[in-house]
């Protein structure tokens, strides 16, 4: 049976306790809060990542929902707004919690998704965490899960966002590997098969949009995000990913969205494959 964490995004006490009691009506016992949305939309209304930037009123705020709601509650965050030592002051904060679990990613806000997660910043915050830790962020292969468990045997939880988006196959990989006592890597994938994934994804997302927008154009541009991480996966797509990108009738895009599938192979070391490396 699968456990699923509803994530709640706000910076309300108010509001993130009616969240919680309607959440619990569905039979939810747990939930998450974003601290590490960076998006400027979130940020600017000082939630997500935008949060980080008021230490004191982010420690009021969790004071009151962890005294005010009857659930588990854990928090994905980042290491800060602008400075990556942030970190350190927002984890004697949530030191003060009963964290069901702490995910961090070791990016402040301004970093986005750009350059390489603060590894050795990850390293002392999660050693001295009273909660239980998930890593995330660039965890995009085989190969960077590998490269992160031999550098952080310790960590036994990791979240997998954007890696998953591009290679839906991913975690399957990933489980078979392991329940084989076998490192992650790129021996014995059976690339056909894993295509053949990819495009059942894609077909069930973009039915699912052109169903909740009841019309295709939103659900064609909608579709662009995605592409943006699944064409990572696919060898010599720049000239098909253009197309798929400027299409706005769902004619033209299903065409190029087919063409992509029969013309270009999946890349044998998966999208954007590299180690992960330490940084201060």
């Amino acid at each position: 049976m699968k456990n699923l964490v509803p994530q709640i995004l706000t910076n309300d006490a108010d509001r993130f306790h009616e969240a919680v009691q309607e959440l619990q009506a569905y039979g939810y016992r747990e939930v998450n809060l974003n601290l590490g949305c960076p998006s400027g939309t979130v940020t600017a209304r000082k939630k997500g990542a935008g949060f980080l930037a008021y230490p004191e009123e982010l420690n009021q705020f969790l004071d009151r929902i962890f005294s005010e709601n009857e659930v588990c509650i854990s928090l994905k965050t980042r290491i800060g707004m602008k400075d990556p030592e942030e970190g350190f002051r927002l984890l004697e904060i949530y030191n003060q919690y009963p964290l069901s679990e702490l995910i961090i990613h070791p990016r402040t806000r301004e970093e986005f998704y750009k350059g390489e997660p603060h590894l050795d910043l990850y390293a002392q915050l999660s050693a001295v965490s009273h909660a239980p830790v998930c890593y995330n962020g660039n965890l995009l292969t085989a190969r960077d899960y590998e490269a992160f468990h031999a550098a952080f045997p310790q960590t036994e939880r990791v979240m997998l966002g954007r890696g998953v988006i591009a290679d839906p196959g991913l975690i399957g990989r990933l489980n078979k590997q392991q329940n084989e006592m076998d490192l992650p890597g790129t021996a014995n994938r059976d690339l056909a098969a894993e295509k053949k994934l990819l495009r059942e994804f894609h077909a069930e997302i973009f039915a699912q949009y052109r169903e909740i927008f009841g019309e295709d154009r939103n659900a064609v541009f909608h579709m662009k995000e995605l592409w943006s991480y699944m064409l990572q996966n696919f060898e010599h797509s720049e000239k098909i990913g253009k197309k798929i990108r400027k299409a706005s009738k769902v004619t033209e895009y299903l065409c190029e969205v087919d063409r992509l599938f029969r013309e270009c192979n999946l890349r044998a070391d998966g999208p954007e494959a590299r180690g992960l490396t330490m940084q201060s």
